[in-house]
């Protein structure tokens, strides 16, 4: 089973990463795409992703899973929280079901610096080239907390570089950045998780912010 990567995260919250080796048919005896799905390879993904929704928790409903405006997907009674990602052969999920959750899988490529102008800060900027570490690989990671955090948001209008900020060392295997959410009157604040794989960088979020007005 290429289950690549797992951990119960508290008792209400658990997230995995799913090694996409199978073909569809794998995927179609437990769920079904949606129809905007056509692509062969982003249907595997799509597929992957719901798969491993009901391998964490084999009474997830997924098939009331709904897609809201902003693309996120979600069910209507909130019985759980989840978010999925997708990446080359690799798909993860989140789920909790009392915790706000966001979840984003990337592999760390040179075309990351393509787009750093995009979401990064110049404060976050001047911490990346302070480190000393690999910029790429601190790009990356900049990149999925804040996939991360916008995805707990889950509610679109986000300017990536003003709004969603990170902070924190981001050099060892794994660990914690602070992250803060800027919004109008709010600074919401939370810890965002990360795991380097030698495959892809994993960060997600669980959790219930302290709201700071």
């Amino acid at each position: 089973m290429p289950i690549f990567f797992q951990q119960t995260i508290d008792g209400t919250s658990k997230l995995g990463v799913w090694k996409i080796e199978e073909e569809e048919d794998f995927f179609l005896q437990k769920v079904m795409p949606q129809r905007y799905v056509t692509h062969p390879h982003k249907k595997l993904q799509h597929l992957a992703g719901r798969y491993l929704l009901g391998f964490l928790y084999p009474d997830f409903p997924v098939s009331l899973i709904q897609i809201a405006d902003t693309r996120k997907p979600f069910l209507q009674n909130e019985a759980y929280h989840f978010s999925i990602s997708h990446c080359g052969d690799y798909a993860a999920a989140i789920v909790s079901r009392d915790s706000r959750v966001g979840i984003d899988i990337e592999i760390s490529t040179e075309k990351i610096k393509k787009i750093e102008h995009k979401f990064l800060h110049e404060e976050e900027r001047m911490m990346i080239n302070k480190s000393g570490s690999n910029r790429t690989e601190l790009l990356t990671l900049m990149w999925c907390c804040k996939e991360s955090m916008f995805k707990w948001w889950g509610k679109g209008n986000v300017d990536f570089s003003e709004m969603l900020r990170v902070s924190g060392p981001g050099n060892q295997s794994e660990g914690i950045m602070q992250g803060n959410f800027i919004k109008s009157d709010l600074n919401i604040i939370f810890p965002l998780q990360y795991k380097f794989f030698p495959e892809l960088i994993l960060t997600w979020v669980a959790t219930k912010p302290e709201l700071n007005h």
